[in-house]
């Protein structure tokens, strides 16, 4: 008989299942449900990982019937696929799919704690404890992303798009455990936490569109017009600071020596109300 990691060799892949994202499991638990429940023979699946593998348990054939209607029983041994049922081969295959699905949707830093398990309650058990024992509470992860929000900045030499997309992450991060912030918080903290060479134009955004109606991203997308010039403020303010007559190597306070009209952003500003 073929042995369990030999079947699960032979029984395909599925369509890729949702992968496991270690700082998120609650979220994962729940997705991975709906991806099995979705599958044929999917309430099979689901008690594969919540029970158990089918056990095929043993039987003893028939070898002879007695002159008087006694049956003669033969050693009792384990049974095959073919003693099945319709019933209970469709369970017995769920393992196999059930499996194949969990280590399908994990990382290979989890896989390779948990490769030697075969059947998929022992791997979504033990990928529980894993992660349960290291994961965050929801209260931490708050705590967690909070700091995140608090100290985001632009990053020296990155990208208006970099900053964006990186500002987007943390913003859905804490949107995926509920978290939620006023429209015009995140939008302060966006275009207040960019590099001076940035300054102009968020002044132009601030008292041109303001922060009370846009969202960050129609904010992104109107200061990502103007980033060849903020390149070249940036580029020119570099050179006043390497230069050995300037009296300061601080890009911002270069930003305001040489510029009477530059207003650093502050972390503080809320826009009058119209």
């Amino acid at each position: 008989m073929s042995s369990m990691s030999e079947d699960i060799q032979c029984a395909g892949s599925d369509t890729r299942p949702p992968m496991l994202d270690r700082t998120d499991f609650e979220s994962w638990q729940q997705r991975i449900r709906l991806y099995c429940l979705g599958k044929d023979n999917g309430e099979n699946i689901m008690k594969s990982i919540n029970e158990g593998p089918f056990h095929m348990g043993t039987v003893s054939d028939v070898i002879a019937a007695g002159t008087e209607g006694a049956v003669q029983q033969g050693p009792v041994r384990a049974r095959v696929l073919n003693d099945l049922s319709a019933e209970e081969k469709e369970r017995y295959k769920a393992d196999i799919r059930a499996t194949n699905i969990l280590l399908q949707g994990i990382p290979k830093d989890i896989y390779s704690l948990i490769n030697h398990y075969t059947d998929a309650k022992d791997i979504w058990d033990n990928v529980k404890m894993i992660l349960e024992g290291s994961e965050l509470t929801k209260d931490d992860r708050e705590s967690q992303l909070y700091d995140e929000f608090e100290h985001f900045r632009q990053i020296k030499g990155e990208t208006i798009h970099g900053y964006y997309v990186r500002f987007t992450k943390l913003i859905n991060d804490m949107r995926n455990i509920k978290m939620t912030m006023p429209r015009m918080q995140l939008n302060s903290k966006f275009v207040n936490n960019m590099l001076p060479e940035w300054s102009r134009f968020i002044t132009e955004v601030k008292l041109n569109r303001g922060l009370k109606e846009s969202n960050f991203d129609q904010l992104y997308a109107y200061l990502k017009q103007h980033e060849v010039h903020a390149n070249e403020n940036r580029m020119m303010m570099e050179r006043v600071v390497s230069s050995p007559n300037h009296p300061t190597s601080d890009i911002e306070d270069a930003f305001s020596s040489n510029f009477p009209d530059y207003i650093p952003a502050s972390l503080d500003y809320v826009p009058a109300s119209p």
